[in-house]
């Protein structure tokens, strides 16, 4: 399918940068022809698209920066989109900035990268971990104000060794979060829509319980599911009161899973004992709260950021455009779209 019905070369439309496969996409530049947008914003772009700069693209590949041009990829984005659009390679494993439902409803395939990130995003998981737990963070920021550990000495942390690390979200990154975990001694329980099998379970060493226990029963809890309408909010001022009290909350998912609001609140109030975050509800915008407390270890949403997983997943996404400009199909297409 290198050419479309009526002959011609195939269109890809290109929504961001490639940073790092560049002989992978030459590779594509060789089979399609490459639109890019000229727009730097979201009216923009509709109005562009609306012109007909992008007729004919039957691909978009997209990253996670684009959205500060196009915004969310809803319906009304669509609209404007060219008929003959098809896939959509998101490059990244979550996909909340893609509405699923609206391109399913016009018959546009998306796929994402969902394994070429869960070393480098379950690394990160555990280097927050560590930080909250063992409270670094104070002293970090006294270091570099050149007071040593600070005039009054941050609060003792704690060790990870047989503590309850709760995971909520058992995919791939929160599996491979776990085995990382059970090196420092931690014991590993899980909730999960669909339970491991057996055999997944006792190799990774996690137990399955209902939320309610994992609430009640963990020390450290991690987010590692996706963000979508049933998960928005998963944690709030009613489940923060169900967990123990000094509880450490890591969270490298979507800021949106946890009320941001809701758990400065549990930090004011000694509910929760200290986070480690990698993602916000509202980022780049952070709530002050956090930035304020020093019982949040804070890194700005860099879960991915090295050169290895980078490039990986870029690797991944054109793999997803090259199949869908040659046979019409997917390599990853995401879960809600399976049995379609």
């Amino acid at each position: 399918m290198a050419s479309s019905a009526n002959g011609s070369r195939s269109k890809v439309l290109l929504l961001g940068e490639i940073e790092l496969a560049h002989s992978s996409w030459s590779a594509i530049a060789s089979l399609a022809d490459v639109i890019t947008p000229a727009a730097t914003s979201r009216d923009a772009f509709i109005a562009e698209s609306l012109s007909g700069a992008f007729e004919g693209c039957s691909v978009a590949y997209r990253t996670f920066a684009s959205f500060s041009i196009t915004g969310k990829i809803d319906g009304e984005l669509l609209d404007a989109l060219p008929p003959s659009l098809r896939f959509i390679c998101h490059n990244g494993a979550g996909y909340d900035q893609v509405d699923v439902p609206a391109c399913t409803a016009r018959g546009i395939r998306v796929s994402n990268t969902p394994t070429a990130v869960d070393d480098a995003t379950a690394d990160m998981g555990i280097f927050l971990l560590l930080g909250a737990l063992r409270n670094l963070a104070p002293s970090i920021a006294s270091l570099r104000a050149g007071e040593w550990r600070g005039k009054t000495p941050p609060a003792l942390g704690h060790d990870p060794q047989g503590k309850v690390l709760g995971i909520l979200g058992m995919g791939g990154i929160g599996r491979n979060m776990a085995k990382k975990a059970k090196v420092f001694g931690m014991e590993i329980r899980y909730y999960n829509r669909t339970k491991l099998d057996a055999d997944v379970e006792q190799d990774i060493g996690a137990e399955w319980v209902d939320i309610e226990t994992l609430l009640k029963e963990s020390d450290v809890l991690s987010l590692n599911l996706p963000l979508n309408p049933n998960t928005r909010h998963i944690i709030s001022t009613k489940e923060f009161a169900k967990m123990k009290r000094g509880i450490t909350i890591v969270n490298t998912a979507r800021g949106a899973v946890m009320d941001e609001a809701a758990l400065v609140e549990a930090l004011k109030s000694g509910q929760v004992g200290s986070a480690g975050l990698d993602v916000y509800e509202f980022e780049p915008d952070v709530h002050p709260g956090l930035i304020e407390n020093p019982r949040c270890f804070l890194v700005p949403h860099m879960g991915t950021h090295t050169v290895e997983t980078e490039t990986k997943m870029e690797e991944w996404a054109i793999s997803n455009v090259r199949m869908a400009i040659e046979s019409g199909v997917l390599r990853s297409v995401v879960p809600e779209q399976r049995s379609l």
